[in-house]
């Protein structure tokens, strides 16, 4: 089995910024991509950015600019830096990974999600 654990989200002003981060571990023969979804009160889940391993990125045309994800291989995480946030990004913050157990599948997990909240 694998887990996905996300740390990093919490109360910040506007303006400010966060990292977040997350964890993959368990039976993993390779990570495909890793990334981030979120999701508002009231809304659906909407992607935030993905990243391979190989350091291809792909961000929501809206998060350009304020938002960076990277990757480090040798600890199978993922990050997201936040900056200039807004109230508008008050949002669940959930991981997502394409993983392979066997070398030969792929499977898709999700993380708990961890809050992010804007306000002064």
């Amino acid at each position: 089995q694998v887990q996905l654990v996300e740390s990093g989200g919490g109360l910040v002003q506007p303006g400010g910024s966060l990292r977040l981060s997350c964890a993959a571990s368990g039976s993993i023969f390779s990570i495909i991509a890793m990334g981030w979804y979120r999701q508002a009160p009231g809304k659906e889940r909407e992607l935030v950015a993905i990243i391979t391993t190989g350091g291809s990125t792909n961000y929501a045309n809206s998060e350009k600019g304020r938002f960076t994800i990277s990757i480090d291989n040798t600890k199978n995480t993922v990050y997201l830096q936040i900056d200039s946030l807004k109230p508008e990004d008050t949002a669940v913050y959930y991981c997502n990974a394409d993983i392979s157990a066997m070398g030969w599948d792929t499977t898709n997990f999700w993380g708990q999600g961890t809050q992010v909240t804007v306000s002064s």
